[in-house]
């Protein structure tokens, strides 16, 4: 098993943590308010977690995830992060993040603006489009007849086995939808994002609400992503 290093331990880290640690991996959690914050999640999960700043998260994860406010991406550390696998969980939402006008008008995506933030990372997208109680809730064995997939994007083939191996140990098949810049096929208001995850028989109960999660095969999610 690896060590997974997280930037953000929110709702979205949060959840993966919890997945992964149920997995077998180890976790190293990080946040901008500092380690202390995270005593209650480190507590939850045992002995195989731990609280550490930013950087001392990348530099022990073998694979690093990042969840943050995209507006702070560039606050991410670049130098422990150097030739690792990156997973970025990020989505474009002007009201907290404020305009971006490559992002606006198209000329680039939401990782992209990461990747190129750590020129020598290799950066995978993964985890936007599916609600942290989903993501939760959805996890199961590999051969389950329930088994959910997960999409991501990325420009290395290394690197985006390494997050399939991942996702999969977690409890998750893996769509990939290309390169980086196909990301936005699986954005904020395409067919992709969030709904296939939701129940129709729950549709009035709100994005994410427990207990309303459906699983969703990969056969689905292409489908959904073509739709874009």
């Amino acid at each position: 098993m690896s060590t997974i290093g997280f930037i953000g331990s929110g709702m979205i880290g949060g959840t993966v943590a919890r997945l992964a640690v149920r997995a077998g991996h180890d976790v190293v959690l990080s946040n901008r308010r500092g380690p202390e914050t995270l005593a209650e999640l480190v507590a939850e999960l045992g002995p195989r977690a731990r609280a550490a700043t930013p950087p001392e998260a990348a530099a022990a994860g073998e694979l690093v995830v990042v969840s943050i406010p995209l507006k702070a991406y560039r606050q991410v550390p670049v130098e422990p992060l150097r030739g690792k696998t990156v997973i970025d969980t990020n989505n474009y939402y002007p009201g907290r993040d404020g305009q971006i006008a490559e992002l606006d008008d198209g000329s680039t995506t939401v990782s992209e603006l990461l990747q190129a933030h750590l020129p020598e990372s290799h950066v995978v997208k993964a985890f936007n489009n599916i609600s942290s109680v989903h993501l939760g809730e959805l996890a199961r064995p590999a051969g389950h007849p329930e088994r959910s997939a997960l999409a991501i994007a990325g420009d290395d083939a290394a690197a985006k086995r390494a997050v399939s191996a991942f996702l999969d140990s977690i409890g998750y098949d893996t769509v990939d939808a290309g390169p980086l810049k196909e990301g936005w096929r699986y954005q904020v208001d395409t067919p992709a994002y969030g709904m296939p995850y939701l129940d129709p028989a729950h549709a009035d109960a709100g994005f994410g609400t427990p207990g309303t999660g459906r699983p969703v095969t990969a056969e689905t999610l292409r489908a959904k992503l073509a739709e874009a």
